[in-house]
This record gives C-alpha cells, structure tokens and sequence, in this order.
C-alpha cells in the first residue's frame, strides 16, 4: 500500500472534482485545516476523500429509502464503513447494511445497528461527550499519534478506527476502556505491521515538510 501524497493545490482540485462528480456533496473546507489533516493522515489522499464521499452517500441512500425505520451513523475509514444506531427490526437493519454495500468504493461493511428504539438527544449528546472525552485523553499519551485513530461512540460504545499497528491499537483500546462512561470497545482497526507504519508515517513527513515549502512560497 503505497499512500499517494500532494502538494494542497491537488487536495483543492479533488475536493471540487468529487463535489462536481458525485452530485454536488456538500464537503465543506476551512482552508488549510482539511489539507493539513488530509497530509498526517495514514490513508492516502484519495482514500480520505473518498471516506467523506461515502460516509455521505450511505447515509443519505439509507435514510431515503428506510426512512424513520433506522436511525444510522455512518463513520468510514479506508474505504470500511461502520454502520451504527438503530434499526427498527431485523429486516431493517439488514436493508440498511444491504445499501451501504452497494455505494461506491466501500471495501467491507461493518454493520453495529442494534434493533432497539431510536436513542434520544440527550443520549447521542452523553455519546459525543464520551467520544470528545477519549478523544481528549489520547492527546496525553505517547504510544500513538491521535491522528491515526477515528472515535464515535453509540450507547455508551466506543467504535475505534483506524490504519494501525497491533501495538497501537492495544494502546488505543486500553485508554478508551477506562475512560469514564465507556461501556464497551469495539475495535474495527485495520492493522499494519510496524514496518509498513514506519514506511507511511516517513512518507507522510516528507509530504507535509513538501506542502509547508509550497505554502510557504
């Protein structure tokens, strides 16, 4: 896997492509802060704009044809997609697993959808604390870079993703597993060997050493 690395004027041209491409996706750009987060990331630049591309569509396809009959968080990472809420029965939540795998570019469908009722705000608003709360505590430790490892949480379960070393993950597990208000971790990683990091992250250093220069100039 060899990530594919550009300067920001070749994030800016893709982002407008995919918009014009995929049907005007509402993608919004805070100037360089997307750039920047797009260059110290482990997936390749087309990966993470393909992983905005998806998480989109397979929400939007879900809920238009399941309607109130699921309540559905779409969170992908590497082209995998983590499907989690709530579906109305069995049937429901094999529908809504059955149209995320047919949206473009997703490798694998993991599906969580619990059958249960749809949660309330005050529940999903205690699930965005937890996440915002393991998310705060991964800054403090030095096993892995906080970059590399996606956080959501539903019903107390936290859902880790990520492009990592066994090593990482354990690290990012246990740190989410005791923080306060986590039920259950739920681990949909996709691992890599120390080597093949080590290859991404010094590859992803001379890009970003590469985009300071360009910006710079």
């Amino acid at each position: 896997m060899k990530p594919l690395r550009k300067p920001l004027t070749w994030f800016a041209l893709a982002i407008g492509t995919l918009a014009a491409v995929q049907g005007c996706i509402p993608v919004i750009v805070g100037g360089t802060g997307m750039a920047v987060a797009m260059a110290s990331d482990r997936r390749s630049s087309g990966a993470y704009v393909e992983d905005e591309s998806i998480e989109w569509k397979a929400s939007r396809w879900i809920s238009e044809k399941l309607g109130d009959r699921v309540h559905v968080n779409t969170t992908a990472f590497n082209r995998k997609l983590l499907l989690t809420g709530e579906a109305f029965n069995e049937e429901s939540r094999a529908e809504a697993e059955r149209i995320a795998r047919t949206v473009d570019n997703v490798k694998e469908v993991v599906n969580e959808l619990r059958v249960a009722p749809t949660s309330s705000l005050s529940a999903r608003s205690n699930d965005s604390y937890i996440s915002s709360k393991v998310k705060a505590r991964f800054v403090d430790q030095k096993d892995f870079r906080i970059q590399h490892v996606k956080v959501t949480t539903e019903a107390g379960t936290v859902h880790l993703l990520g492009l990592v070393t066994e090593k990482e993950g354990n690290a990012a597990t246990e740190v989410a597993r005791t923080t306060s208000g986590v039920q259950k971790v739920i681990r949909v990683f996709e691992y890599i060997s120390e080597e093949e990091a080590r290859r991404i992250d010094k590859a992803v250093t001379t890009s970003d050493t590469t985009t300071q220069e360009t910006t710079s100039r």
